[in-house]
């Protein structure tokens, strides 16, 4: 089973959103479940796809604090939808950590993933946040 990094991001999104409700959940368990519905076998976790979770697990208190300088003065990390947090956390993590992923690919996919997972309202705002924190070029 080969996944292209548009469905690697997808299910990393799915297994962050998971560990967010259930953080002691285990890990390569999910993976499988997001993998392989069906449980037909064991796949082989893509490499990025554990990059991508456990590099935001581990940089999220970092992550968190960049993507609050981004929100107005009235907003906090607690008003954001859960959607709309993961999605930032991920993208911001794309721009900071991830040398091969240019900044345009790393919010257009965050807008992806808004558009496959919330709302417009939603896809508008996580769009704004990143073209602030682009153009400030502080990631």
């Amino acid at each position: 089973m080969s996944l292209t990094r548009h469905e690697i991001r997808e299910k990393a999104f799915q297994a962050l959103f998971a560990l967010n409700a259930n953080p002691d959940a285990d890990e390569n368990q999910l993976y499988q479940q997001l993998l392989n519905p069906d449980e037909t076998a064991e796949l082989e976790i893509p490499s990025y796809l554990s990059t991508l979770v456990t590099g935001v697990t581990e940089h999220q208190a970092e992550l968190d604090a960049q993507i609050q300088t981004y929100l107005s003065s009235t907003w906090s990390l607690d008003r954001l939808a859960k959607t709309d947090l993961i999605v930032l956390r991920i993208a911001f993590y794309e721009l900071k950590y991830v040398d091969d992923v240019p900044a345009k690919v790393a919010v257009n996919e965050a807008i992806e993933l808004t558009k496959a997972f919330s709302d417009d309202q939603s896809r508008k705002f996580v769009s704004g946040v990143l073209g602030k924190a682009v153009m400030n070029d502080n990631i």
